[in-house]
């Protein structure tokens, strides 16, 4: 059974940095897509990063330059560094399966002062 479990969101500054972390079981994240989305209060889903299975990597013009989204194959975890965080930012993060859009519960990030 697929299964992802997000962590690591919370409340920081502007400009501050939180690393979100996504557990994954039930299949090897190594040899698969995947991606982060995210989706703020009265707005649609939005693809923010990328990696595939070759271990290329993806961003939003949005996110370029502050985020990175990498993988540790032995944790079977995937992550996605954000750093300089805007008040825009602010949304809930889901890692997703790209293959079978299976996604997480989600976590929290709020950017605010």
């Amino acid at each position: 059974e697929v299964r992802l479990v997000e962590s690591g969101g919370g409340l920081v500054q502007p400009a501050g940095a939180l690393r979100l972390s996504c557990a994954a079981s039930g299949f090897n994240l190594s040899a698969s897509a995947m991606s982060w989305v995210r989706q703020a209060p009265g707005k649609g889903r939005d693809r923010v990063s990328v990696i595939n299975r070759a271990g290329s990597t993806w961003l939003s013009e949005s996110v370029k330059g502050r985020f990175i989204i990498s993988r540790d194959n032995a944790k079977n975890t995937l992550y996605l560094q954000m750093n300089s965080l805007k008040p825009e930012d602010t949304a809930v993060y889901y890692c997703v399966l790209i293959e079978t859009s299976h996604r997480g519960q989600g976590t929290q990030v709020t950017v605010s002062s």
